[in-house]
């Protein structure tokens, strides 16, 4: 009996030891859900501020090709690029568009995947204004143009698409090898007068074509602007104006002189009335060409006033 009584209340003993090694535990366990909700809670901060790092940094680019396309759709495709109005390098580059205006002006040079000039539009056309800019003696706004391929071709010129005089820069995007009868004296230089005369040009556009994609000689040559609210279109082929006009038979020979009588010849046939004197009339009617000097035979016939050797000078 007394082995009883002192075995119960051990066994009392050993379980509320039990009971207490446990609680620690399940205290533990309880905190730990709160150390995942804080973890959690972190990282969704830290994703927060990369996303919002990441769209800052391209908003600029975004916003960029938002305002190219918006202020002109013709630059769609194409790669704005900024080149200096007097570079000699000839260098294009390709599927680009470049200010090519004097200036303030705005007049715009696309590029083909082949870094052939193709086009150059302009809103308005503004001549050249000697007196608030600065050029040379001759005109120019640069010393020299661009060495594009092709003007080393002794019978092509460094030929502008929108000329010195009508506000236009000498680099490649402005300079095509050109013939030089063309250049200077053909329809090019025509198209460039019209405008000069008009004194500017409205909704200008220029269209280049090319043989082939290798080369940057071109072929043809097409212009369209508005000149006093006239729509004039030029086209014309990049060739020697005076070379076609004679192959086509267009050019007009040198006159072929009037056969004059012989040395000494009948003079009735000169004497129209027969009165035995030659007027100047008469002898011009007869193809001689005037003065009559005293050693032609016709000189005898004729009445030499001052007697100076010569008659109808």
């Amino acid at each position: 009996m007394k082995f009883t009584y002192l075995a119960l209340p051990l066994a009392i003993l050993l379980m509320a030891g039990c009971t207490s090694e446990n609680t620690p535990s399940t205290n533990e366990k309880a905190e730990e859900p709160a150390t995942q909700t804080e973890e959690v809670v972190e990282t969704t901060e830290t994703s927060t501020d990369d996303a919002n790092t990441e769209t800052t940094a391209e908003e600029p680019a975004t916003a960029e090709e938002t305002v190219t396309n918006s202020d002109n759709n013709q630059f769609s495709g194409y790669k704005l690029i900024n080149v200096d109005g007097g570079d000699l390098s000839g260098y294009r580059e390709a599927n680009v568009v470049v200010d090519i205006g004097y200036g303030d002006r705005e007049y715009w040079a696309f590029t083909n995947e082949h870094g052939q000039l193709i086009r150059v539009i302009a809103d308005q056309i503004i001549l050249q204004d000697d007196d608030s800019e600065d050029v040379t003696s001759d005109g120019r706004y640069y010393h020299d143009e661009a060495k594009v391929s092709g003007v080393e071709n002794s019978d092509l010129d460094e030929g502008h698409v929108i000329a010195d005089s009508l506000g236009g820069v000498s680099n490649a995007y402005n300079i095509t090898p050109q013939d030089s009868t063309l250049n200077r004296y053909g329809d090019q230089a025509y198209m460039e007068d019209v405008i000069r005369m008009a004194g500017g040009a409205t909704d200008f556009e220029a269209i280049i074509t090319y043989p082939d994609t290798k080369t940057y000689i071109p072929s043809h040559y097409q212009y369209t602007y508005t000149v006093k609210g006239n729509v004039v279109t030029d086209s014309f082929d990049n060739v020697n104006p005076d070379e076609v006009n004679a192959a086509l038979g267009l050019t007009e020979g040198e006159p072929e002189p009037a056969a004059a009588p012989e040395a000494t010849g009948d003079v009735s046939s000169v004497d129209t009335n027969g009165n035995g004197q030659v007027t100047i009339q008469e002898a011009k009617d007869a193809g001689f060409t005037m003065p009559i000097m005293s050693d032609h035979w016709l000189y005898p016939y004729m009445r030499d006033n001052d007697n100076d050797g010569m008659v109808g000078e």
